[in-house]
C-alpha cells in the first residue's frame, strides 16, 4: 500500500511539473525581448553556487553589459551581451523565470539567481529538492554552439529536412520527437499533442513509416507547435509568463488520462516508461489497440485488456 501511495505521489509531481518546451521558451523569449533587449545588465546575483556550471569567463564580466540578442537553443534561453558574452539558461523540469521589481530580494527558498536591469529583475527559481537548472556563461558563438544538441527546428524545416532527421535513427515516434539530437525543443507534452493530431501511435518505429505518414507528422508538428505558441501568446498578453505548466485545458490528450478524447469520446490512455509517459487515444491513434503499460500489464497479466473495447467492457461490468 505504501509503495502504491509513493507511486501516486511521483505521478502527481510529474504531472504538475514539466520541462518548458519550444512554445514555452518562445513565449519567455518574446517577454524578455520586450523588457531587457538593449538594456544594461546591472548585476547578476547567484544565490546557490550549484546553478553556475562554468568558471570562465567569471560572472562579474557580464555586469553593466547591454543585452544585444536573445535566442533559443533547443530548450535553453541564450541571452547575448556586449563583448560576445552569453548567459545560457536551462530551466530543466522545475526551473521557472519571473519578472519582479528592480533589485528584488531573493527569497531563501526556491530563488536561485537574479539578473538586475533598470526596470526590473529577472529571477530564476526552481521548486523541489533536485536542483537541475543550470546557468553557463560563455564567450563567442562558437562556444555557444557546443550546447546545441543539433536537432532540427521543426518550425523551420521543410519536408525533406524533417524526413531526413526523422529517419536518421530507428526510434519510436515518441522517442524521435523528444530526442534533442533529432528535433530540438519538443518534449513530453507537445509530442503527445503532435502524435494525436497526426493520428499516429507513439510506439511506431520511424523507419516503418510510409511517406504519406511522414508528411502527416510533418504538418502536425508544425501546426501543433505554431498553434500552441499562439495560444500561449493570447493567454500571456503583455504580462510576463509566470505560470508555465504541463496542464492546459485545450490539450487533446496530454495530461488527460481517462478523460474523453475530444474527437471520439473514448478515454485517453497512457503508457509509462522510465520517467516519462505517453498519453494517446486508442481509437484515434492505434486502431483500438491498447499499448502495454509496463507496470499495469505485468500486474494484471492475463486480465490485461488488449483493446479499448475490452477495456470499456470491463469498466461497464460486461
Amino acid at each position: 500500500m505504501l509503495r502504491f501511495f509513493f507511486y501516486i505521489c511521483v505521478k502527481w509531481i510529474a504531472c504538475v511539473q514539466k520541462m518548458p518546451e519550444l512554445p514555452d521558451i518562445v513565449i519567455y523569449i518574446e517577454a524578455l525581448q520586450k523588457r531587457i533587449l538593449d538594456q544594461p545588465l546591472y548585476r547578476a546575483r547567484i544565490a546557490h553556487p550549484f546553478l553556475l556550471r562554468t568558471a570562465e569567463p567569471p560572472l562579474a564580466v557580464v555586469e553593466n553589459k547591454p543585452v544585444l540578442e536573445i535566442r533559443r537553443i533547443g530548450k535553453r534561453i541564450a541571452i547575448g551581451l556586449e563583448d560576445d558574452l552569453w548567459l545560457l539558461i536551462h530551466l530543466m523540469i522545475a526551473g521557472r523565470l519571473h519578472w519582479r521589481k528592480p533589485a528584488a530580494v531573493l527569497r531563501v527558498r526556491g530563488d536561485l539567481a537574479a539578473f538586475d536591469f533598470p526596470i526590473g529583475s529577472l529571477v530564476l527559481t526552481e521548486s523541489g529538492t533536485k536542483k537541475r537548472a543550470s546557468l553557463h556563461i560563455v564567450r563567442g558563438v562558437s562556444a555557444l554552439r557546443e550546447y546545441d544538441p543539433g536537432g532540427v527546428d521543426v518550425l523551420q524545416a521543410d519536408f525533406e529536412t524533417f524526413s531526413a532527421a526523422l529517419m536518421s535513427r530507428n526510434h519510436t515516434l515518441k522517442r524521435a520527437l523528444t530526442d534533442p539530437r533529432v528535433f530540438n525543443g519538443i518534449g513530453n507534452a507537445y509530442s503527445d499533442e503532435i502524435l494525436f493530431r497526426a493520428r499516429l501511435s507513439p510506439v511506431v518505429l520511424t523507419q516503418s513509416l510510409k511517406p504519406e505518414e511522414i508528411n502527416k507528422l510533418h504538418h502536425a508538428a508544425r501546426e501543433t507547435l505554431s498553434d500552441w505558441i499562439n495560444v500561449l501568446r493570447r493567454e500571456t498578453g503583455d504580462r510576463f509568463p509566470e505560470r508555465v505548466t504541463a496542464f492546459h485545458k485545450e490539450m487533446a490528450v496530454h495530461g488527460r488520462y481517462r478523460q474523453p478524447c475530444p474527437v471520439c469520446g473514448s478515454p485517453v490512455q497512457r503508457i509509462r516508461y522510465a520517467t516519462n509517459e505517453s498519453n494517446y487515444c486508442a481509437r484515434c491513434q492505434t486502431g483500438g489497440r491498447l499499448l502495454a503499460d509496463r507496470a499495469l500489464s505485468r500486474l494484471l497479466k492475463k486480465n490485461w485488456p488488449r483493446t479499448i473495447d475490452k477495456l470499456e467492457e470491463k469498466q461497464n461490468g460486461e
